[in-house]
């Protein structure tokens, strides 16, 4: 890492130029800190005025170490890049000693971004993923995402209880092994992008109250506890100095921040975006995104897309005719929320959400289109079901086809998540591997979170919710062969992103919506002036009943049937540009 361009990344053990390693730790509750180095003693720490304590010593690459507080408990490195194996364990000193097969690599443009989603522990580990690549490169994709990897307690979590933000899971695999995962992709052309998890830390192996109670707010919860507290410049640090290790040290081409909205200082995003660009060398394509409830348009320039939760749930709506929970803020009139979406990005743009009882959004107009990621499905979408249930459970096979169709060729960013390329029917469910009171507390809290839905009222019906912590659960997540349907699946996407990449990913930047309608109970019809002039029209109807519509100018790009018939139907045209 450029440490020279942001010298406040000393959190953790670090290699000095002399070849010894500093470690480095704020811990402004203790008076004394020390280094338990495994087979070596205690090495006292120097204390600074401000809670930063350093100590340096000789000790090699693999070597084992704790932190000793002042009453005896060890704890493990706050920035452990290995861990041994698990978060209660040793904190290992890195090897830095990868040789980069790809280190031309500079990366894509955002405009050719087609990402595929994917559950490292789902997927086989860092090695499996690796192994999976070339089939992933001939469905066409350009970015692989992975869900967050960083340490977690237990062999298996689906990816949001981390507590040890530096540290790739041992579960996955190793540090070398992820690095070589990452070279393997840009050596066929493929952006890896990574999850990351900033604004809360898993209930269990998280000791920084015990050392550094000052990281966490007493005034502001979240639904995981105490704020973090980005006030607080070692916090900031701490969080910025975790990016540019993925970044620079392993290479990603982008990061996906979670639930940013719940970072309680926002301008964290700026801060941290400003920083990447200007240590990421010249040349190098990186990219962020970011998950944020509240449709922040105001981090429009610190980041390149935001994801569009609203055009997935107007999209499930029309899909599913679900109306509960969060759906019901998109039950009414869908298509012409659908509409606005394909015109303007997000449904919320400051209007009150019935769901929430408050107000949500911020305008949208003004952004390209691009600068939204479109899905049908993700791990949350997926995995907040009582049951796991995927789009191929609970949608006609034509009305998704007519949906992906709609997702791939418009000019938002589409995402997939692992398994639709296949018509995968495996449920991705929620699963930890947490035990003794806390495993109890995890599955009945999982439980209670869907007893204001009518279909778990009955206590007896919420017991049938599989329990997080039972292999069983993780188990029944696991990719199976022979789905019906799984090549013509496949092929739809091949031939969908092949389009998408030749047609109109050339022309997308400088993109503008010329407006949308609805123009049936479930159908749409919405058009753009692609950067180079063209306009590309697309009419989608995800209902059963025939919607008629004048057809457009330009040659048909594709049609998942017939457009004047009846049935679900996805249509796209371009006119050429004058």
């Amino acid at each position: 890492m450029n440490n020279k361009a942001f010298p406040a990344c000393r959190f953790g053990a670090i290699r000095l130029d002399t070849g010894s390693v500093a470690f480095r730790l704020w811990a402004p509750a203790q008076e004394t800190v020390s280094v338990a180095v495994d087979g070596g003693g205690l090495l006292p720490m120097q204390r600074s005025a401000d809670g930063w304590f350093e100590a340096v010593a000789p000790v090699p690459p693999g070597t084992k170490y704790h932190y000793r507080l002042s009453d005896g408990l060890m704890v493990p490195d706050p920035a452990s890049k290995v861990q041994a194996p698990d978060v209660h364990d040793a904190s290992v000193v890195a090897f830095d000693d990868f040789v980069w097969r790809h280190p031309e690599w500079r990366g894509r443009p955002w405009h050719e971004a087609i990402i595929y989603e994917v559950h490292a522990g789902i997927a086989g580990g860092f090695r499996g993923i690796r192994d999976d690549l070339p089939r992933l490169k001939s469905l066409g994709v350009t970015a692989i995402e992975l869900m967050p990897v960083n340490d977690f307690p237990g062999r298996r979590n689906w990816g949001y209880d981390g507590v040890l933000p530096f540290a790739p899971d041992s579960a996955y695999g190793t540090p070398e092994e992820l690095k070589e995962l990452i070279d393997s992709a840009h050596g066929l052309g493929l952006m890896m992008f990574l999850d990351v998890v900033y604004n809360h830390f898993g209930p269990d192996g998280n000791y920084l109250s015990s050392y550094a109670p000052q990281f966490f707010r007493e005034d502001v919860h979240t639904p995981w506890g105490p704020a973090i507290d980005f006030r607080r410049r070692e916090v900031r640090d701490y969080f910025i100095c975790n990016v540019l290790m993925w970044l620079m040290e392993y290479r990603f081409d982008g990061l996906r921040f979670d639930a940013v909205h719940a970072i309680q200082e926002q301008d964290w995003v700026e801060e941290m975006a400003a920083v990447v660009r200007t240590t990421v060398e010249p040349g190098r394509h990186t990219h962020l995104i970011l998950e944020h409830h509240n449709n922040a348009s105001h981090l429009r320039k610190a980041v390149d897309a935001q994801w569009n939760d609203d055009g997935h749930n107007v999209l499930h709506v029309l899909l599913t005719d679900e109306d509960g929970g969060y759906y019901a803020d998109y039950a009414s009139d869908p298509a012409a929320k659908l509409a606005r979406v394909l015109a303007e990005g997000w449904v919320y743009q400051g209007e009150r959400s019935e769901y929430l009882k408050a107000d949500r959004g911020e305008p949208s107009t003004d952004l390209p289109p691009y600068a939204h990621v479109l899905f049908l499905q993700n791990h949350d979408q997926i995995g907040n079901r009582a049951f796991g249930e995927r789009l191929t459970r609970l949608a006609s096979a034509a009305a998704l086809e007519a949906a992906i169709a709609l997702q791939m060729l418009c000019p938002q960013v589409p995402l997939l998540f692992m398994g639709e390329e296949t018509a995968s029917t495996t449920p991705f469910l929620f699963f930890t591997d947490h035990h003794n009171e806390l495993a109890d507390a995890v599955r009945e809290g999982r439980r209670q979170e869907f007893a204001g839905f009518p279909a778990f009222a009955d206590p007896e019906k919420r017991e049938q919710i599989p329990d997080p912590n039972a292999a069983d659960t993780f188990a029944a997540c696991l990719p199976r062969a022979g789905v019906t349907g799984s090549d013509e699946r496949f092929a739809l996407y091949q031939r969908l992103i092949d389009l998408r990449l030749r047609e109109i990913a050339p022309r997308l930047p400088g993109t503008v919506s010329t407006g949308a309608k609805a123009v049936g109970p479930k159908a749409v019809i919405a058009g753009w002036r692609l950067g180079d002039g063209s306009r590309l029209t697309i009419a989608a109807n995800l209902g059963p009943e025939a919607v008629s519509f004048d057809v457009p100018p330009g040659r048909l790009l594709y049609a998942s049937g017939d457009p004047r018939g009846p049935g679900p139907v996805t249509a796209a045209y371009l006119e050429s540009g004058a």
